[in-house]
């Protein structure tokens, strides 16, 4: 039997594709009832009383039918929430991707082999490429190992949207073009784009069927760089994806309108494996500090990154890394997978490159030029000019809280995730005097094509406890209770939400089928305690857990009042990244981090004296 075992074929990376459940429905009872739960911090009595006349008039009329015709879409659709999803989360909405919708972060290469060095840049381009392309291929041959949650294998969809993929504007509405194949599928492109000084190249970065090795690539981005040092900076075409949706569309139309090479360059960089950025700002960062490179990577230059692109590896003139990437294709636990991957193999081959130093005769890099006439020139400079402006605005800080981490939390039987987002609640309602609405994702990748749903942590019992913890006359004893309250309650939520059983996709559902038969929005969405208490996107803290890995990431707070927090968990330490908006006067982020510090003490030494 174990003999037969050993010789079973390594699963490839999207054979349970098939197989995987379709996304539930869940019941409208249990929902609202969810729901219900979930405003209640946010309400006074008779406002209470309100919501919840409207929701019982909701579930006896107009919210059971929307409800039986959900279920209906439902029985048709693997994945009702799919489309919808894309539509009003992403393609949909108009403001900029750049700067407010994309994800990005810092390479945390730099805590063991890639310390920060001047003329360190191309060399560690060239290899950190090279890994990069070696996980394209892991991808391209079905040979990455499809991720599992225990036994159960999660979606791998979104994988297939990491390279050669691109957000295209519309005026109404964006689309994504996906040119990936894998083997089996037939060919795939398989160039790169790099960007310098408001600048572009291609190259193809396969040979004769070969990966083209570190020397190559080292090469190809030498000539990049010659080409572009001591001459005046390109037109910056690029920065005209940070613009408002629309006017990006429109701007784009005309480009294609005054020469039709625009459109063949257009292409190329849509079809391109990723966009290599070659920034010439040094933002130094540390292990316990990568501020510098989080706001670089999520601010910096528009000219030299293409913000629609699925993958932007940017590369810094100290030789340290980041990546800011478009939400729309995936979730980032993809760049996530992609990001541990490189730091891994980074640090095993100690950065360096141990195999031959031949170079073949590649082809040089091409330049890409567009054609730009005056009406081009100004909407870049309108575009650079509402980019720098709201790239300021963010403040963005990104610091490691060092005095403990996974392991003691551990030890103390509690769950290191909603530790660390009960912490962030003590600190907001310690600066703000009142429960913030807050969304956690959740990923439900369990079922087919599934991406996320909203876990709400605010919940009553969270609120009861900070209350407990800010109320000098509260005994320990009481404190620990409500403190055990809380996390079982995090935990359970979080639980259902990830099994599908979350109330905030659902809702949205409902509110789907209403606009697209073309009803009345119902008394439901309209209700001020819905989006006071987050709905529609209203979030005041948007936070995530990116991981148990070395990989962090930032993204702007969902509203002008709010913040963004997320953070990485290690044995020892949470590396934290904490985002708001200067023009906001109420919220800081820097304060909010060093009250999330104060608060991650005392929940320890509360739980150290219970003994728990």
């Amino acid at each position: 039997m174990d003999n037969h075992l050993s010789k079973a074929p390594p699963e490839t990376t999207f054979q349970h594709q098939d197989a995987l459940p379709s996304l539930p429905v869940p019941s409208l009872e249990t929902s609202l009832s969810k729901y219900l739960n979930a405003v209640r911090p946010f309400a006074s009595e008779e406002e209470f009383q309100a919501t919840l006349d409207i929701v019982n008039t909701f579930q006896e009329g107009v919210g059971q039918e929307l409800h039986q015709k959900l279920l209906q879409k439902a029985r048709t659709n693997r994945n009702w929430l799919e489309e919808w999803w894309l539509d009003v989360a992403y393609l949909e909405v108009r403001i900029p991707s750049q700067l407010n919708v994309n994800f990005a972060g810092p390479a945390p290469y730099l805590e063991h082999c890639w310390f920060p060095e001047e003329g360190t840049q191309l060399q560690r381009a060239s290899i950190s490429t090279w890994h990069t392309l070696q996980y394209w291929n892991l991808i391209r041959t079905e040979r990455l190992h499809p991720q599992k949650a225990g036994k159960l294998p999660l979606d791998m969809d979104q994988f297939r949207m990491l390279f050669c993929t691109c957000k295209v504007p519309g005026v109404k509405k964006d689309t994504i073009r996906n040119y990936f194949k894998t083997e089996s599928e037939g060919p795939c492109p398989s160039h790169l784009v790099v960007m310098c000084r408001g600048r572009m190249f291609t190259f193809d970065a396969v040979c004769d069927g070969q990966i083209l090795t570190p020397p190559e690539i080292l090469r190809q981005l030498s000539y990049v760089k010659e080409c572009c040092e001591g001459e005046p900076e390109g037109d910056g075409v690029s920065a005209l994806t940070s613009e408002e949706r629309s006017r990006w569309a429109q701007t784009r139309e005309h480009l294609i309108s005054i020469d039709p090479h625009n459109s063949n360059i257009l292409e190329t960089i849509q079809s391109s494996l990723f966009v290599l950025s070659l920034d010439e700002t040094k933002p130094y960062s540390s292990p316990v500090n990568y501020t510098n490179i989080t706001r670089a990577a999520l601010t910096g230059d528009p000219t030299i990154r293409w913000g629609d692109k699925s993958y932007n590896s940017l590369s810094f003139a100290d030789g340290t890394f980041g990546t800011t990437c478009d939400h729309a294709p995936y979730d980032g636990m993809v760049l996530v997978s992609l990001s541990w991957y490189l730091d891994q193999q980074i640090k095993a081959t100690e950065g360096k490159w141990k195999g031959s130093e031949a170079v073949r005769a590649v082809h040089r890099p091409e330049e890409l030029v567009f054609t730009v006439d005056e009406k081009v020139r100004s909407d870049i400079r309108h575009a650079k000019q509402q980019y720098l402006e709201t790239a300021q605005d963010l403040q963005i800080v990104c610091y490691a809280f060092t005095a403990f981490g996974k392991d003691a939390i551990n030890q103390k039987k509690l769950h290191p995730d909603t530790f660390v987002q009960l912490a962030k609640q003590l600190a907001f309602q310690r600066m703000h005097k009142r429960p913030g609405s807050c969304y956690e994702t959740a990923m439900t990748r369990k079922f087919y094509h599934g991406r996320t749903e909203t876990m709400r942590p605010c919940t009553q019992e969270a609120v009861n406890w900070c209350k407990a913890m800010m109320d000098p006359s509260c005994d320990a004893g009481s404190r620990r209770k409500a403190m055990l309250a809380a996390f079982n309650m995090h935990n359970n939520l979080m639980v259902e939400a990830q099994d599908g059983q979350g109330f905030d996709r659902h809702l949205l559902g409902l509110y789907l089928i209403a606009r697209e038969e073309g009803l009345p929005t119902p008394d439901l969405f309209m209700d001020p305690l819905y989006s006071l208490s987050g709905g529609g996107g209203n979030f005041v803290l948007s936070s995530s857990l990116v991981g148990y890995t070395t990989i962090l990431g930032a993204a702007a707070p969902m509203v002008h009042h709010g913040y963004g927090f997320f953070y990485r968990i290690r044995d020892d330490r949470i590396v934290v990244s904490v985002l708001a908006w200067n023009s906001c006067r109420e919220t800081d982020a820097a304060t909010l981090f060093n009250n999330f510090s104060s608060s991650m003490h005392e929940m320890l030494h509360l739980a150290t004296t219970s003994q728990l």
